[in-house]
């Protein structure tokens, strides 16, 4: 237990804040090429049967459905993969079955990530025209020896262009950076940085690069073949990130994600809230509160394997795990310190059971607040900018094993 010199208030006049709404994602597996840097469930093939993927998909969701009755949907969110290679009918098709399906919050956010190429920028209009309200173009740099290193096909001005289209077409859209790459400069990033914020809209993602095990850069990496910044320039870097996207009145509101006040994805906050979703395509995940249960779910990760099973059993799921409230709670930590609000702690008791000054580490938790890497409120814990920035160190003290 925390002393009382510690332990945080528990006063709160506040209203308790709504659970954040049911959320769907749709996970398309396919792109052109594999990334270096890539460890998501994305495969290349040569040949997709689009009307065999568009029956699969609707026939999950109405499975998905079955079990979901009356949630509110807030948000969907296409991931992959490159779902800009899917057909835009496909996503029109789903759309038109998950609101036949669900009641649709009257703001439903709909997002759909996207590549920057030209065959694909050309098809924008049509995702418009299905549905989809936001897009998330990835960029990852805007420096042509860089594209190239990353293992990107488009060029720099390819890029801008499609985040011009997106801004005339989409009523919100946001892009994806990735820096400390090998041989960057905090002055070369500051300067693509300021090429980035002329054509930023509400919300900008921000990454740094990490070597993912069973990765191309993983093998490379290993073998010498290049060098990550050390670890004072990656900080350097992280800062003049911060520095210049708050100026620009894009604060960081999760690690890597900053947004205009409005613009945060609705979708990724339901995650990072630790709210319900419903992975629906290969390798999905979900977290699904069915009555007093917390179930995580896990779909076939290998497309062709999904597919068989969907159209075989009517269910691409190959996994479903009862989570307790132990599991709850460690998992709500680790997705909630990533926000810069924290964790409500309202919410934490109500999945962990316990109140979270009771479920942390005290010793660990009064060291981290001495040195000013978390704070606690009436209504929150949460770690702050440095802390955030130690996140995994935090995390490992806290979080008990």
């Amino acid at each position: 237990m925390l002393s009382e010199a510690k332990r945080p208030s528990t006063a709160n006049n506040a209203p308790r804040p709504r659970a954040p709404g049911f959320a769907l994602y749709v996970h398309w597996p396919f792109c052109l090429s594999k990334c270096p840097y890539c460890d998501f469930n994305s495969h290349v093939r040569e040949r997709v049967d689009e009307a065999r993927w568009q029956r699969a998909y609707l026939a999950e969701i109405e499975r998905t459905a079955a079990e979901t009755p009356g949630r509110t949907v807030a948000s969907i969110f296409f991931g992959g993969g490159t779902p800009s290679l899917m057909p835009p009918e496909t996503a029109a098709a789903i759309l038109e079955r998950v609101r036949a399906l669900w009641p649709a919050a009257p703001d439903v956010e709909i997002t759909l990530e996207a590549n920057p190429g030209a065959s694909e920028a050309a098809r924008f209009r049509a995702f418009r025209e299905a549905g989809v309200n936001r897009l998330s173009i990835g960029v990852q740099a805007l420096d042509d020896a860089a594209l190239k290193f990353l293992g990107r096909k488009h060029a720099a001005a390819e890029a801008l262009a499609a985040v011009e289209r997106a801004a005339e077409i989409f009523p919100r859209y946001s892009f994806d950076l990735i820096y400390a790459r090998p041989g960057q400069s905090v002055a070369t990033w500051r300067d693509e940085l300021a090429r980035a914020l002329a054509r930023a809209g509400d919300h900008l993602s921000v990454y740094q690069l990490t070597i993912e095990p069973g990765t191309a850069f993983h093998t490379a990496h290993a073998r010498g073949d290049f060098a990550l910044p050390d670890e004072d320039t990656a900080a350097d870097l992280y800062e003049a990130t911060q520095e210049m996207l708050g100026a620009a009145g894009l604060a960081a509101y999760e690690i890597s994600n900053h947004a205009r006040s409005g613009g945060e994805s609705r979708h990724n906050l339901a995650y990072w809230r630790y709210g319900d979703y419903a992975g629906i395509g290969p390798g999905a995940h979900g977290r699904l509160t069915l009555g007093e249960a917390k179930v995580a779910t896990r779909q076939q990760r290998l497309p062709e394997s999904w597919l068989a099973e969907v159209e075989a059993k009517g269910s691409g799921e190959a996994e479903r795990t009862k989570l307790d409230r132990a599991e709850r709670g460690r998992e709500m930590l680790l997705m909630g310190l990533r926000l810069a609000e924290g964790i409500d702690r309202a919410r934490f008791a109500e999945e962990a059971g316990v109140p979270v000054q009771d479920f942390v580490d005290a010793r660990a938790a009064a060291r981290l607040a001495d040195a000013g890497l978390i704070e606690w409120t009436p209504q929150s814990l949460r770690a702050t900018e440095s802390g955030r920035q130690k996140l995994n160190a935090v995390l490992a003290a806290l979080v008990r094993a």
